[in-house]
């Protein structure tokens, strides 16, 4: 970084952008320099600061909003900056090797929200139920196809508390043909939300357990590691921008997603992001050799539920269990955290929550497995209630 204090009141930074990739870290210095000289300039008057970037990379989108462009011609592009948002933004940890900064200036007041994505109803029904507990002051927003949803499940998650956002679905254009995440770009549609100034978007198999408010001070885009600089696209705090919508479908078609998902267009899109503490979006994932007991911490804001859900299995134990290659996803104790807030749901919204007689074909199948695999874990020993089970008896009991 140059000796700030040698720099006094800006009118004009020019900087030429390296353009030798994404993932660049000379690139990155150059944006950082140019914002730090941005926020750091003692102007008596308040008067506008401009940047000004040449070369034939574009500046990093992650510092510098594509909304505060004032005007670009080719290799040229003039940015009149908004000083307020650019100084949080320097004020966070840039890389994704480094850790979240535990405390946060405010951000400027603004309109905020909790977004969920639409996948099933009995998801959303849960994690509506977990944010209202946490006393939010943030409004509940869902998105939702509504071509691809029946009235009665919009009923259903009218009744549960969400506003619904009704969108057109985005297809996955690297994603196979009735693949789980033929839809997920679906995702993308949070940076069309110009009524909020920050969204923090939450899959729907993420379940919140304390206020999360706090967090709406970190800067777009932030989220938690999912392995080495990869982040989790589970858990994502934004800034809707329509012009930053407009380039992620552009550029779709032509960045590859390693895993044909959101996430992997994501990682591509964002690559220098800020890290989120790991309690705010605790992955339920557990390779610890000999661990029988797959314990959670008892001070999560948040836990992601990976492989089969809590509603997909029986209430007595995780039903990862009862699959070899899904016991690194169980956890008996988590699994407990969600039924805890399905036993204390109306009836009115337990009846969009059952199990299926596939689902339930699907569990004892598995249970059976174990069963005759001996499974040392002992779990397909449990006499196992099923409250929840689509037929006229609503509650069966089930031998090992």
């Amino acid at each position: 970084m140059p000796r700030f204090e040698d720099y006094q009141e800006l009118d004009v930074i020019l900087a030429r952008v390296p353009c030798s990739g994404l993932r660049d870290v000379l690139r990155l210095q150059v944006n950082l320099v140019v914002a730090n000289l941005l926020v750091r300039s003692m102007r008596k008057n308040n008067g506008p600061v401009f940047a000004v970037f040449t070369g034939a990379c574009t500046p990093m989108w992650e510092i510098f909003k594509c909304d505060d462009v004032l005007w670009h011609k080719g290799n040229y592009w003039v940015y009149k900056l908004e000083l307020t948002r650019l100084k949080q933004k320097v004020l966070m940890p840039v890389g994704t090797c480094q850790l979240a900064t535990p405390i946060l200036e405010p951000a400027e007041k603004g309109k905020t929200a909790l977004i969920v994505q639409h996948m099933n109803i009995e998801h959303n029904h849960r994690t509506q139920e977990f944010i209202i507990q946490t006393n939010t002051t943030k409004d509940l927003v869902l998105l939702a196809d509504v071509d691809h949803i029946s009235q009665y499940s919009l009923k259903g998650l009218r009744a549960a508390g969400w506003k619904i956002k009704p969108i057109c679905r985005i297809r996955s254009p690297h994603a196979k043909r009735q693949a789980y995440n033929e839809y997920n770009y679906s995702k993308l549609r949070i940076w069309q939300l110009k009524d909020y100034d920050r969204v923090m978007f939450i899959d729907s198999d993420l379940i919140v357990l304390k206020n999360i408010d706090m967090f709406f001070n970190y800067p777009q885009l932030s989220a938690h590691g999912d392995h080495k600089h990869i982040f989790n696209s589970g858990l994502m705090l934004i800034e809707p921008s329509i012009c930053t919508l407009k380039t992620l479908l552009k550029k779709r078609f032509v960045v590859a997603s390693y895993n044909g998902g959101d996430q992997g267009f994501l990682n591509e899109m964002f690559p220098w992001w800020h890290r989120l503490p790991e309690k705010l979006n605790y992955l339920k994932y557990f390779n610890t050799i000999n661990d029988q007991l797959h314990e959670i911490p008892h001070d999560l804001y948040a836990l992601h539920f990976l492989g089969f859900k809590p509603w997909m299995c029986y209430r007595d134990y995780d039903c990862n269990w009862d699959r070899l290659g899904h016991q690194i996803f169980a956890s008996d104790m988590a699994h407990e955290r969600w039924w805890n807030v399905y036993n204390g749901m109306s009836k009115k919204l337990k009846q969009y929550c059952s199990l299926t007689s596939e689902m339930d074909a699907r569990i004892q199948t598995e249970r059976a497995n174990a069963r005759n695999a001996t499974f040392i874990d002992g779990h397909w020993k449990i006499m196992a209630n099923i409250p929840r089970l689509k037929t006229k008896q609503q509650t069966l009991t089930h031998k090992p």
